[in-house]
């Protein structure tokens, strides 16, 4: 794992060239604090930076900028290729000449031999890497199939420049980032900012599965796919998994057993994050099933009882035999994160799970520099409540009239989320399972919220908005359309809840999840591994039906059974929790100081970029009680921390 940067066509002296991509590489330090290298071709006017976390390949052999023995290709990458050993004895009649044992290397030299887009094709791995062709004068940035590894691009003037986070961007000098008010209504609604999109003009995420190419005669290129969730998802449901549920279930456990073993080979110590919920025990059963000695495994528990996992996940460690380590955390340590946040994610970002996040990857990286996590579960294989909600609420609401759900809708938010989980509660023992969630008062007023929607994909898309107007919050400004937004990226699915979990690959994966564990864990110089998103898995994933993914009300039914085989089912069911923290009762405790502080009337009046009104009037509603507006706020104050910074 390690951080890249860049810049290319500027008018300026060898000396001026050092300067500025010391300075890119500096800014993006955390992400490879092993070494640093930067390069320059004097007569093109491009160079790249690079800052290594070394992973494989320990030696200077594999440090970066890496140039090809032809002097035509320059590299600089982030990320990790499982399968380059396999594509070095594919090369062994090209006399290419091996100088370490790098997955750099190798790449490099498919590149030579094969070109960019057979390369990237044959790849399995997470990467974001920039290749230099000196002979065409071009510049090829590229970007991993489901979007793992960031990677920010864009002109300043004539300057072309890119890197892992807007931080290198933004150390270049003279750097002039103007804030995007249409960007910044996407990440009021979504607590994120969806690509391309970034939170300044001109400035863009390059998109996952895809490739840019730029040079001095081409500027104004787009950006090309290689690979497409949509081409996958339309293949699969031509390609239905036919088998039995047994076969479905033994190609499943064989798939990811094969990505998990290339997703263990390190040259450093190895971990695993374990919550002890399907998606992360999953992982972690299937690691220690394949390794000689007990995996480390890692737990963050929280005192307050309706958040913390870390006693499930020490009875599955304990189960499992792996080497176990958990901290428990009291608010104080976790309020002590929120002034690192704009730091850590270098644009506006509002998924409060972040905190939690940061914590067990710093406590990870005490004892291991890789730590794979059980993220991707939830999209491919039906986890998250709100595909049971959305489905069952048009089911049974969508044949009831507007106006009749709005009084519906009144009447529940009438009611105080505190009371109705005191309801919930006491009837605990009568509901129906699929009636009991974590926090249903929350669940309960986001649900009155969408109750008058029109149709099931607008039902999707308001339980995956948080304000639901935001141009009218944002002033000057108006929502783009994004991939999920936009109709015409909706594929020709039946079923409502495959439509749903599409629209999570594609947006709120990357966009949210990815992002959160990337920038927590390289916060800390801790590399991140994704198993369940090797695209042989999730291409696997999209053939096997609806009934093998969500069965008798319960999701992930087909990676239980593979779990099951390893873990005894009472260690693991149980309603589905979340990496959440208190954030809407501190707020009306110990962060109510910093958070009327940056929601200060005067100081969002003069700042001019939302209207004032809406914000202090849910601020007050949330003081007293009447309304939990957590999320809303949360984001709101994400915003005006990372505008203080």
């Amino acid at each position: 794992m390690c951080g890249i940067a860049g810049y290319y066509n500027i008018n300026s002296s060898v000396e001026a060239w050092k300067t500025a991509l010391e300075k890119m590489a500096e800014a993006v330090s955390h992400r490879g604090p092993d070494h640093q290298g930067i390069w320059f071709d004097e007569n093109a006017r491009f160079g790249m930076a690079h800052r290594r976390l070394s992973i494989i390949d320990l030696s200077e052999e594999g440090h970066q900028p890496m140039i090809s023995p032809s002097g035509r290709f320059t590299i600089v990458f982030n990320g990790e290729i499982y399968n380059f050993e396999d594509i070095r004895l594919s090369l062994k009649g090209s006399h290419y000449q091996w100088r370490g044992h790098s997955d750099t290397e190798v790449m490099l030299a498919a590149f030579e031999v094969w070109g960019i887009e057979t390369t990237v094709n044959k790849l399995i791995g997470m990467f974001a890497l920039a290749l230099w062709d000196r002979k065409e004068e071009t510049l090829t940035l590229v970007r991993d199939r489901l979007g793992e590894k960031p990677l920010y691009y864009g002109w300043q003037g004539s300057v072309f420049l890119f890197g892992s986070e807007l931080k290198a961007l933004q150390a270049f000098p003279g750097f002039k980032g103007q804030i995007s008010r249409d960007a910044l209504t996407l990440f009021i609604r979504h607590n994120y900012i969806p690509a391309p999109f970034s939170i300044y003009e001109n400035i863009y995420k390059l998109p996952p599965g895809s490739y840019l190419t730029v040079s001095k005669k081409n500027k104004n290129t787009v950006p090309v796919s290689y690979w497409s969730a949509h081409s996958t998802v339309g293949y699969g449901e031509k390609h239905l998994f036919t088998g039995t549920e047994a076969d479905a279930i033994d190609r499943l456990d064989g798939l990811l057993c094969q990505s998990i073993a290339g997703q263990m080979i390190a040259d450093v110590p190895l971990g695993a994050f374990l919550s002890g919920g399907i998606d992360s025990s999953t992982i972690v059963a299937l690691m220690q099933a394949q390794s000689t000695r007990p995996v480390k495994t890692f737990t963050i528990g929280f005192w307050e009882k309706n958040f913390n996992e870390a006693e499930h996940a020490r009875e599955v460690a304990r189960h499992l035999g792996t080497d176990h380590t958990e901290q428990y955390v009291t608010p104080q340590e976790t309020m002590d994160v929120i002034p690192r946040l704009p730091q850590l994610y270098d644009e506006p970002f509002a998924d409060s799970s972040q905190i939690p996040t940061f914590l067990i990857s710093q406590l990870a990286r005490k004892h291991v520099t890789v730590s794979l996590s059980g993220d991707g579960g939830d999209e491919l294989f039906g986890g998250y409540n709100r595909y049971f909600w959305a489905t069952n609420i048009w089911r049974r609401l969508g044949w009831v009239p507007a106006p009749v759900r709005a009084i519906i809708s009144k009447m529940i938010t009438g009611v105080s989320p505190e009371i109705w989980d005191a309801v919930f509660k006491m009837m605990t023992g009568v509901l129906p399972k699929d009636w009991r969630y974590a926090s249903p008062g929350d669940k309960l007023h986001k649900l009155s919220e969408i109750l008058a929607e029109k149709c099931p994909e607008d039902i999707y898309f308001g339980l995956v908005s948080h304000w639901k107007r935001p141009a009218e919050l944002v002033l000057n400004s108006h929502e783009p359309f994004t991939v999920i937004s936009d109709a015409r990226n909706r594929p020709n699915i039946p079923e409502f809840e495959k439509r749903m979990m599409y629209l999570d690959l594609i947006s709120y994966l990357p966009d949210d999840i990815l992002v959160k564990v990337d920038r927590a864990a390289m916060g800390v110089s801790l590399e991140t591994r994704v198993p369940f998103l090797d695209h042989r898995v999730v291409e696997l994933a999209w053939q096997l039906p609806l009934s093998l993914k969500i069965k008798n009300k319960q999701g992930k039914w087909i990676l239980r059974q593979v779990l099951y085989r390893y873990v005894p089912k009472k260690l693991i069911e149980r309603p589905k929790m979340g990496f959440a923290i208190p954030i809407g009762i501190w707020l009306r405790g110990p962060l109510r100081e910093w958070a009327e502080n940056l929601l200060d009337k005067r100081r969002l009046k003069n700042e001019g970029i939302f209207d004032y009104k809406l914000i202090r009037q849910k601020w007050k509603e949330h003081q007293t009680g009447k309304r939990n507006w957590q999320y809303y706020l949360w984001i709101i104050l994400m915003f005006q921390a990372w505008l203080d910074r």
